[in-house]
């Protein structure tokens, strides 16, 4: 049933999924990388936008195999622009302590609730090691707070295109009904 679901979606909402996946996972990928190979340790802001990163790939993943219908694409759009936000907010949030404007208090504990304590569960990935004060340079003299600041622009715009396009109009493969 599912890989019939996503035979039928449109090429244009198949490749958002995809993107989105390998986008988050890419950058999960490159967090952890600069973590263990080139030794800079995470903050807790830098851990809640390590956090938005898997919504963001967990959101392509999970758009992937549900069916391609008008209300589970929006509502998958919906939760791209909101992981989008919140990567973006914690990313911008970043930028002002390494530009010394932010209130710079920063903890050693990632300050999540019991049900979702994501640092004691996956210590290896999520938890806190660092103080906030700077991220690292990606390349170009872009820091890696305004490199997320970017993305997570990029991202909402695309996810509020894809939503006025999927709602005005009739793409093949991605109809009202449900499969």
């Amino acid at each position: 049933m599912a890989l019939t679901n996503v035979m039928t979606q449109s090429a244009t909402m198949r490749s958002l999924w995809w993107a989105m996946l390998i986008l988050g996972s890419g950058m999960f990928v490159a967090a952890l990388y600069w973590q263990y190979a080139l030794g800079e340790d995470p903050c807790q802001v830098c851990i809640h936008a390590r956090l938005w990163v898997v919504a963001i790939a967990l959101v392509g993943a999970t758009m992937l195999v549900l069916p391609s219908n008008t209300g589970i694409g929006s509502g998958g759009l919906v939760l791209l622009l909101v992981s989008s936000i919140g990567l973006g907010e914690r990313s911008y949030y970043l930028y002002e302590i390494e530009n010394f404007r932010g209130d710079g208090s920063c903890q050693f504990t990632l300050g999540m609730p019991d049900w979702f304590a994501v640092d004691r569960w996956f210590p290896g990935l999520f938890e806190v090691r660092n103080i906030c004060s700077y991220t690292p340079e990606i390349a170009f003299g872009i820091s890696m707070a305004e490199a997320l600041m970017g993305i997570s622009i990029l991202i909402a715009t695309i996810s509020v295109i894809a939503g006025w396009k999927l709602l005005t109009t009739k793409e093949p493969g991605f109809t009202s009904q449900s499969v």
